[in-house]
């Protein structure tokens, strides 16, 4: 059992200076490969920017566009529904003077005719007094 002791003990002793000796040395890196490394990114960022802002600036153009075609359809809308209110109401005053106009003439025939009426229906009161067909009449019309 010794033995075996002193062997695992001599294989242990030769294995781990190997693994130590297993790590590679990475190469050692100057102070200017860090700094050329280092512009070589901050270009880069910087061309990154530049691209981002020429999009920034079509989005910016776009929403102009946009705003200017939305400005121009509302206000053509509004123009259209001014002019179909202004439309109607044209429509309405030409269509209801006619109306006007033979109420107007009614009035004035009945304020020409009223002291005729009175007298009509003076005279059919003193008939309905000997009248009862006529007296019936006015009591059904309510004019007695």
């Amino acid at each position: 059992m010794k033995t075996n002791i002193i062997i695992v003990g001599l294989i242990a002793a030769i294995l781990i200076p190997s693994i130590v000796f297993a790590i590679e040395k990475a190469p050692r890196i100057s102070d200017r490969e860090i700094v050329e490394r280092l512009t070589r990114l901050e270009e880069g960022q910087k061309a990154i920017l530049r691209e981002i802002d020429k999009r920034f600036e079509a989005m910016d153009k776009r929403f102009s566009t946009l705003e200017t075609h939305l400005n121009r359809l509302s206000a053509i809308f509004s123009a259209i529904v001014i002019a179909l209110i202004g439309f109607a109401i044209w429509d309405r005053r030409t269509m209801v003077r006619p109306f006007e106009d033979k109420v107007k003439k009614i009035e004035n025939d009945i304020a020409e005719n009223r002291s005729k009426l009175h007298a009509l229906l003076d005279a059919l009161k003193s008939l309905s007094k000997t009248d009862e067909k006529v007296a019936e009449v006015l009591k059904k019309f309510n004019l007695l």
